[in-house]
Protein backbone atom coordinates (compact mmCIF):
# COMPACT_ATOMS: atom_id res chain seq x y z
CA UNK A 1 0.00 0.00 0.00
CA UNK A 2 1.36 3.32 -0.98
CA UNK A 3 1.78 6.15 2.17
CA UNK A 4 -1.27 7.99 2.64
CA UNK A 5 -1.53 11.51 1.74
CA UNK A 6 -0.50 13.60 4.54
CA UNK A 7 -3.14 16.60 5.01
CA UNK A 8 -3.31 20.37 6.10
CA UNK A 9 -6.74 21.76 7.20
CA UNK A 10 -6.65 25.59 7.42
CA UNK A 11 -10.12 27.62 8.58
CA UNK A 12 -10.65 29.94 11.17
CA UNK A 13 -13.86 27.82 12.14
CA UNK A 14 -13.89 25.46 14.89
CA UNK A 15 -16.66 23.24 13.22
CA UNK A 16 -15.93 23.90 10.16
CA UNK A 17 -12.65 22.18 10.89
CA UNK A 18 -14.48 19.36 12.76
CA UNK A 19 -16.32 18.57 9.90
CA UNK A 20 -13.58 18.24 7.67
CA UNK A 21 -11.59 15.92 10.03
CA UNK A 22 -14.55 13.65 10.14
CA UNK A 23 -14.74 13.57 6.96
CA UNK A 24 -11.09 12.96 6.29
CA UNK A 25 -11.55 9.96 9.01
CA UNK A 26 -13.49 8.30 6.57
CA UNK A 27 -10.89 7.60 3.87
CA UNK A 28 -8.20 5.40 4.86
CA UNK A 29 -5.21 6.98 2.85
CA UNK A 30 -5.52 10.43 4.47
CA UNK A 31 -3.68 11.28 7.66
CA UNK A 32 -4.13 14.51 9.13
CA UNK A 33 -0.94 16.41 10.15
CA UNK A 34 -2.57 19.37 11.56
CA UNK A 35 -5.02 22.06 11.48
CA UNK A 36 -4.46 25.87 11.29
CA UNK A 37 -6.84 29.12 12.09
CA UNK A 38 -5.76 31.64 9.97
CA UNK A 39 -3.33 32.20 7.41
CA UNK A 40 -0.05 32.81 9.83
CA UNK A 41 -0.30 29.35 10.86
CA UNK A 42 -1.26 28.21 7.37
CA UNK A 43 2.40 29.44 6.32
CA UNK A 44 3.92 28.03 9.38
CA UNK A 45 2.65 24.89 9.25
CA UNK A 46 2.82 24.40 5.43
CA UNK A 47 6.87 25.06 5.77
CA UNK A 48 6.97 23.26 8.77
CA UNK A 49 4.97 19.79 8.20
CA UNK A 50 5.52 20.00 4.04
CA UNK A 51 1.90 18.55 3.68
CA UNK A 52 1.06 16.63 0.76
CA UNK A 53 -3.22 18.40 0.41
CA UNK A 54 -4.10 21.73 2.06
CA UNK A 55 -7.71 22.02 2.44
CA UNK A 56 -7.56 26.00 2.78
CA UNK A 57 -10.62 28.49 3.70
CA UNK A 58 -10.20 31.59 1.49
CA UNK A 59 -11.06 34.40 4.12
CA UNK A 60 -9.72 34.39 7.31
CA UNK A 61 -7.56 36.40 10.13
CA UNK A 62 -3.83 37.26 8.49
CA UNK A 63 -3.29 36.66 4.96
CA UNK A 64 -6.10 35.02 3.16
CA UNK A 65 -6.16 31.69 1.41
CA UNK A 66 -4.55 33.22 -1.50
CA UNK A 67 -1.99 35.01 0.61
CA UNK A 68 -1.10 32.25 1.88
CA UNK A 69 -0.13 30.84 -1.43
CA UNK A 70 1.47 33.56 -2.45
CA UNK A 71 3.81 33.55 0.45
CA UNK A 72 4.68 29.77 -0.37
CA UNK A 73 7.98 29.15 -2.36
CA UNK A 74 7.44 27.56 -5.94
CA UNK A 75 9.08 24.43 -5.41
CA UNK A 76 7.61 21.65 -4.91
CA UNK A 77 3.96 23.46 -3.78
CA UNK A 78 1.25 21.18 -1.72
CA UNK A 79 -2.04 20.94 -3.68
CA UNK A 80 -4.62 22.92 -2.23
CA UNK A 81 -8.68 22.17 -2.54
CA UNK A 82 -10.36 25.45 -1.43
CA UNK A 83 -12.80 24.84 0.96
CA UNK A 84 -15.11 28.11 1.56
CA UNK A 85 -18.44 29.62 1.46
CA UNK A 86 -17.80 32.00 -0.84
CA UNK A 87 -18.75 31.31 -4.57
CA UNK A 88 -16.90 34.71 -5.60
CA UNK A 89 -12.73 33.50 -5.92
CA UNK A 90 -13.61 30.12 -7.93
CA UNK A 91 -12.27 31.71 -11.17
CA UNK A 92 -9.28 33.42 -9.06
CA UNK A 93 -8.92 29.62 -7.23
CA UNK A 94 -8.43 28.06 -10.36
CA UNK A 95 -6.32 30.21 -12.49
CA UNK A 96 -3.37 29.49 -8.91
CA UNK A 97 -4.09 26.18 -9.57
CA UNK A 98 -5.80 24.70 -7.10
CA UNK A 99 -7.17 21.49 -7.34
CA UNK A 100 -10.50 21.54 -6.66
CA UNK A 101 -12.82 24.11 -5.18
CA UNK A 102 -15.81 23.00 -2.72
CA UNK A 103 -18.51 25.33 -1.72
CA UNK A 104 -19.91 25.12 1.35
CA UNK A 105 -22.54 23.39 2.24
CA UNK A 106 -21.15 20.28 0.65
CA UNK A 107 -21.79 16.61 1.01
CA UNK A 108 -19.80 13.49 1.04
CA UNK A 109 -20.18 12.86 -2.35
CA UNK A 110 -18.47 15.91 -3.37
CA UNK A 111 -15.61 15.92 -1.04
CA UNK A 112 -15.06 11.99 -2.10
CA UNK A 113 -14.80 13.40 -5.68
CA UNK A 114 -11.90 16.10 -4.61
CA UNK A 115 -9.69 13.37 -2.51
CA UNK A 116 -9.70 11.24 -5.83
CA UNK A 117 -8.36 14.51 -7.73
CA UNK A 118 -5.91 14.20 -5.03
CA UNK A 119 -4.83 10.87 -5.33
CA UNK A 120 -5.11 11.29 -8.92
CA UNK A 121 -2.90 13.84 -8.80
CA UNK A 122 0.01 12.21 -6.68
CA UNK A 123 0.04 8.90 -9.05
CA UNK A 124 0.82 11.22 -11.96
CA UNK A 125 3.61 12.74 -9.92
CA UNK A 126 5.09 9.55 -8.46
CA UNK A 127 4.55 7.26 -12.03
CA UNK A 128 7.56 8.49 -14.18
CA UNK A 129 6.59 7.51 -17.84
CA UNK A 130 8.98 5.05 -19.75
CA UNK A 131 12.40 6.48 -20.47
CA UNK A 132 12.43 5.14 -24.17
CA UNK A 133 9.42 6.12 -24.81
CA UNK A 134 9.43 10.02 -23.29
CA UNK A 135 12.83 9.97 -25.11
CA UNK A 136 11.15 9.29 -28.42
CA UNK A 137 8.06 11.63 -27.39
CA UNK A 138 10.41 14.81 -26.84
CA UNK A 139 12.14 14.01 -30.03
CA UNK A 140 8.81 14.56 -31.93
CA UNK A 141 8.15 17.65 -30.30
CA UNK A 142 11.51 19.25 -31.94
CA UNK A 143 11.92 20.05 -35.54
CA UNK A 144 13.49 18.53 -38.28
CA UNK A 145 17.34 19.15 -37.83
CA UNK A 146 17.69 20.76 -41.46
CA UNK A 147 15.73 23.53 -39.42
CA UNK A 148 17.91 26.11 -37.95
CA UNK A 149 15.18 26.94 -35.13
CA UNK A 150 16.47 24.58 -32.09
CA UNK A 151 13.05 25.37 -30.28
CA UNK A 152 10.29 22.77 -29.41
CA UNK A 153 6.53 22.91 -31.63
CA UNK A 154 5.29 20.65 -28.59
CA UNK A 155 5.33 19.68 -25.34
CA UNK A 156 4.45 16.37 -23.64
CA UNK A 157 2.13 16.19 -20.62
CA UNK A 158 0.41 13.37 -18.65
CA UNK A 159 -3.23 13.12 -18.34
CA UNK A 160 -3.67 10.30 -15.64
CA UNK A 161 -2.08 7.37 -17.46
CA UNK A 162 -2.11 8.65 -21.00
CA UNK A 163 0.36 10.81 -22.87
CA UNK A 164 -1.11 14.32 -24.49
CA UNK A 165 0.67 16.53 -27.05
CA UNK A 166 0.57 19.82 -26.25
CA UNK A 167 1.16 22.05 -29.59
CA UNK A 168 3.20 25.55 -28.01
CA UNK A 169 1.09 28.10 -30.06
CA UNK A 170 -2.11 26.68 -27.57
CA UNK A 171 0.15 27.39 -24.17
CA UNK A 172 -1.09 30.48 -22.17
CA UNK A 173 1.85 30.60 -19.86
CA UNK A 174 3.82 28.23 -17.36
CA UNK A 175 4.10 27.58 -13.52
CA UNK A 176 6.91 26.03 -11.37
CA UNK A 177 5.29 22.69 -9.25
CA UNK A 178 8.67 21.53 -7.79
CA UNK A 179 10.40 19.54 -10.82
CA UNK A 180 7.43 19.70 -12.98
CA UNK A 181 5.39 22.62 -14.87
CA UNK A 182 1.60 23.43 -14.80
CA UNK A 183 0.99 24.19 -18.49
CA UNK A 184 -1.66 26.20 -18.51
CA UNK A 185 -3.69 25.91 -22.23
CA UNK A 186 -7.14 27.55 -22.29
CA UNK A 187 -8.97 26.78 -18.82
CA UNK A 188 -7.39 23.37 -18.36
CA UNK A 189 -4.05 22.84 -16.67
CA UNK A 190 -1.31 19.77 -17.56
CA UNK A 191 2.02 18.75 -16.13
CA UNK A 192 5.28 18.22 -17.65
CA UNK A 193 8.12 16.47 -16.37
CA UNK A 194 10.46 19.08 -16.82
CA UNK A 195 11.62 21.52 -14.90
CA UNK A 196 10.94 25.64 -15.71
CA UNK A 197 15.06 26.42 -16.77
CA UNK A 198 14.95 23.69 -19.05
CA UNK A 199 11.72 24.17 -20.42
CA UNK A 200 12.67 28.07 -21.03
CA UNK A 201 15.92 27.03 -23.06
CA UNK A 202 13.20 25.06 -25.10
CA UNK A 203 10.69 27.61 -25.79
CA UNK A 204 11.20 30.59 -28.34
CA UNK A 205 12.68 34.00 -26.53
CA UNK A 206 10.24 35.82 -29.33
CA UNK A 207 7.25 34.19 -28.15
CA UNK A 208 7.47 33.39 -24.43
CA UNK A 209 8.87 35.66 -21.35
CA UNK A 210 10.80 34.01 -18.17
CA UNK A 211 9.36 37.33 -16.10
CA UNK A 212 9.88 35.25 -12.35
CA UNK A 213 11.25 32.52 -11.08
CA UNK A 214 8.13 30.51 -10.94
CA UNK A 215 6.64 31.65 -14.97
CA UNK A 216 7.22 31.92 -18.31
CA UNK A 217 4.15 33.91 -20.42
CA UNK A 218 3.58 33.58 -23.59
CA UNK A 219 4.00 37.20 -25.26
CA UNK A 220 0.89 37.13 -27.40
CA UNK A 221 -1.19 36.45 -24.36
CA UNK A 222 -0.35 39.71 -22.68
CA UNK A 223 -3.05 42.36 -23.57
CA UNK A 224 -2.04 44.90 -20.60
CA UNK A 225 0.88 46.10 -18.63
CA UNK A 226 1.08 47.13 -15.56
CA UNK A 227 3.99 49.01 -13.81
CA UNK A 228 4.24 48.69 -10.04
CA UNK A 229 6.79 51.49 -7.81
CA UNK A 230 9.32 48.31 -6.52
CA UNK A 231 9.91 47.30 -10.30
CA UNK A 232 7.56 44.64 -10.66
CA UNK A 233 4.81 44.22 -13.69
CA UNK A 234 1.34 42.84 -13.66
CA UNK A 235 0.59 41.31 -16.96
CA UNK A 236 -3.28 40.91 -17.40
CA UNK A 237 -3.16 38.42 -20.59
CA UNK A 238 -6.64 37.87 -22.63
CA UNK A 239 -8.56 35.72 -20.33
CA UNK A 240 -7.92 37.83 -17.39
CA UNK A 241 -5.42 36.37 -15.69
CA UNK A 242 -3.32 38.22 -13.99
CA UNK A 243 0.75 37.58 -13.59
CA UNK A 244 3.57 39.59 -11.49
CA UNK A 245 6.50 39.71 -12.56
CA UNK A 246 9.71 39.65 -10.42
CA UNK A 247 11.84 42.64 -9.56
CA UNK A 248 15.10 40.77 -10.88
CA UNK A 249 13.84 40.28 -14.29
CA UNK A 250 13.23 43.92 -14.19
CA UNK A 251 15.48 44.21 -17.65
CA UNK A 252 13.78 41.48 -19.52
CA UNK A 253 10.62 42.35 -19.56
CA UNK A 254 11.30 45.95 -20.27
CA UNK A 255 13.78 44.72 -23.85
CA UNK A 256 11.16 41.70 -24.36
CA UNK A 257 7.86 44.73 -24.51
CA UNK A 258 9.73 47.40 -25.35
CA UNK A 259 8.87 49.33 -22.55
CA UNK A 260 10.38 52.64 -21.40
CA UNK A 261 13.20 51.92 -19.03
Amino acid sequence: MSAPLRVLIVDDERLARERLKDLLAEAGDMQLVGECRNGNEAIAAIDAERPDLVLLDVQMPGPDGFGVLRALPPESPPAVIFVTAHRDFAVQAFEANALDYLLKPFDRERFRQSLARARDRRKALASPLDTELLARLEALTRRPPHEPERYVTRLVARVGWRMRFLQVEDIDYLTAEGNYVSVQVGKQSHLTRETLSALEAKLDPKQFLRAHRSFIVRLDRIEEVEPLPPGEYVFVLRDGTRLTSGRSYRAQVQRALELPT
